[in-house]
């Protein structure tokens, strides 16, 4: 793998990070590609000396690109928003990556995408995740597609925010479409799969894979299980009505953190892996439960800390 280099585009962001790790400690070169490179230079201690540089990009500027793949073996598109200018973004900042890998001759393309994504969803977001993968494909029909369900991990912004919530709730903790179910998957699986399929790329090029976790939890077991790791079994959690969260959604926030309407639309279906699709099976990998992990950063939410066990975090 040492003669190998792959650009990461966006690879400072949270699952970029964990992909760079595991191509580092399986000996390939890497190439962070960020609009603000010093944003990602603390990537650099994973790997051994030369074996990561940086370069300025912006994947909605095609005149940076050329320089982020040029010589590159393989390219990662990590580039993804939840609010904002969908289009830009993940349509036409994707478009622009996958051609300028095309015109540099680079043969295999990463797409990060969504599970959700799909041309005639209910949100912008998951639309323009479909349109996205389909504009790679335009220019490189051998691209691989990643589409993650909801990922969580010590940095993530789902299960941390919701734990937030939780914790400073007083008695009962507002959950909107309690009954939307997801398939939470570990960013270190998600992380390991990208790099199986940079790995061995010819067994898995022009294939989509949906990358769900072992367990489908609702919203209603995913606040549930924060709260018992938390050591807050004893608060209700509060259902909001339909009515009352799209009226809450159109003002663009939630009590103790921000929802937009987009992400209100996205609730209204079941975040999970498709029948029949291809998964980490087909990876030869096995993804770990939220329950195996998740207490090794939910304890900062206890009252005590790391100090204090599940019971006493309840006083």
């Amino acid at each position: 793998m040492q003669d190998r280099l792959v650009t990461l585009v966006g690879g400072g962001g949270f699952l970029g990070r964990y992909v760079a790790q595991d191509l580092l400690e399986a000996g390939f070169r890497i190439r962070i590609a960020e609009r603000n490179p010093k944003s990602a230079y603390f990537i650099k201690p994973m790997g051994g000396l030369g074996q990561t540089h940086f370069v300025a990009a912006d994947i909605t500027k095609p005149e940076t690109l050329a320089r982020a793949v040029e010589g590159a073996d393989a390219v990662i598109n990590f580039v993804g928003i939840l609010k904002g200018d969908f289009r830009k973004f993940h349509v036409e900042g994707a478009r622009n990556l996958a051609e300028a890998a095309k015109a540099a001759g680079v043969q295999d393309f990463i797409q990060i995408s969504s599970i959700g994504a799909s041309a005639d969803a209910a949100s912008h977001y998951a639309r323009s995740k479909a349109a996205g993968e389909e504009a790679v494909r335009e220019a490189l029909p051998q691209a691989i597609i990643m589409r993650p369900s909801v990922i969580f991990g010590p940095e993530d912004d789902f299960i941390n925010r919701f734990a937030a919530i939780v914790r400073m709730a007083p008695f009962m903790v507002p959950v909107m479409k309690p009954d939307t179910k997801f398939q939470p998957v570990y960013v270190a699986d998600v992380a390991e799969a990208v790099a199986r399929a940079i790995g061995n790329p010819p067994a898995y090029r022009g294939k989509t894979f949906e990358l769900g976790g072992p367990e489908i939890m609702s919203m209603r077991d995913i606040n549930r299980f924060i709260l018992d790791s938390i050591g807050k079994p004893d608060k209700q959690i509060l259902e909001v009505p339909d009515m009352m969260g799209s009226a809450i959604a159109r003002l663009g926030f939630l009590p103790g953190a921000p929802i937009s309407r987009d992400q209100w639309l996205s609730l209204q279906s079941d975040n999970v892996v498709s029948e029949g699709a291809d998964g980490f099976a087909e990876l030869g990998l096995a993804p770990r439960p939220l329950a195996a992990v998740a207490d090794r950063w939910l304890v900062q939410y206890r009252n005590h800390g790391r100090f204090a066990n599940k019971a006493a975090s309840a006083t």
